[in-house]
């Protein structure tokens, strides 16, 4: 009997990651509900409406593309203690570079709270120096396990891992729909909050990771040993050390995550390709 990770749509999905591109994430995956509801009154019968006439008559060409589904973890870089859930939603415009929107859940009610673009290694090393302070890196959130596509093969899953190995994300997120142990706001407010990734075991703030892995039946310790062999694969990575020392707990480096600083100064620095 063939496995559902052996199936016709998941090969086709597999066959479609390998080839650089990727299907709808339209695969069983555990519904995640936003805890904030925005301000505001019900549909009016007027509104519901329009809303039908415009999907029958306008196209909708530009959110067609946004069909890779990760979830992962952002601590917001001015205030490290403020940590979110992030449901990506990302459409890989061309190898070097993907453009995701960022919601608080993966249900129909999900709010829209901020915007993440991805890079790859090589597009990075053409930014001018100020401009990367605003990147942060994400083979931490690789290594880890901490980072996932849910819904899809294993297999496929980690070809789409490797391809994002050594890559870098600039994050804004607009509203706090709530963070670790803290409500959201009904609306967004305030200015928008630059986000950063984890680069170490224990900054992420407890109980964080397993509140999401119970949520979604995901297992970030068996994913984390699954991709071991995509060390051999990572570069020193600038930003790694950004919020070293700013989570007031003890912390532990990851194998294979290194500060791009750290490792020059050790004479360790390894040529993009």
């Amino acid at each position: 009997m063939m496995s559902k990770a052996e199936t016709v749509p998941g090969m086709r999905l597999l066959i479609a990651i390998v080839a650089g591109f990727v299907l709808c994430p339209a695969l069983a995956q555990e519904a995640i509900a936003p805890k904030t509801a925005p301000a505001g009154g019900e549909k009016s019968a007027k509104t519901k409406t329009l809303e039908a006439g415009a999907k029958t008559l306008q196209d909708n060409a530009p959110v067609q593309g946004f069909d890779i589904y990760l979830v992962g973890f952002h601590p917001m870089k001015d205030r490290p203690d403020m940590q979110m859930e992030a449901h990506h939603y990302c459409h890989q415009m061309n190898q070097d570079f993907a453009q995701c929107v960022l919601f608080d859940g993966n249900t129909s009610k999900a709010n829209m709270n901020g915007i993440e673009y991805i890079i790859s290694e090589k597009l990075f090393e053409t930014l001018p120096q100020e401009e990367r302070n605003y990147w942060h890196p994400h083979n931490g959130e690789i290594l880890s396990g901490q980072l996932v596509a849910p819904g899809i093969p294993g297999v496929a899953e980690k070809s789409l891992m490797r391809e994002k190995m050594n890559s870098y994300g600039k994050t804004w997120h607009f509203w706090n729909t709530g963070h670790e142990g803290q409500p959201g706001d009904r609306l967004p407010l305030g200015d928008p909050m630059l986000a950063w990734s984890f680069s170490r075991d224990g900054e992420a703030a407890p109980g964080l990771i397993v509140k999401r892995d119970r949520a979604m039946d995901i297992d970030t310790a068996k994913t984390r040993r699954e991709r071991a062999d995509l060390q051999k694969l990572a570069h020193p990575q600038s930003g790694v050390d950004d919020l070293k020392g700013k989570f007031g707990r003890p912390t532990r480096d990851i194998p294979g995550v290194v500060d791009k600083k750290s490792a020059s100064a050790q004479g360790n620095t390894q040529p993009v390709k």
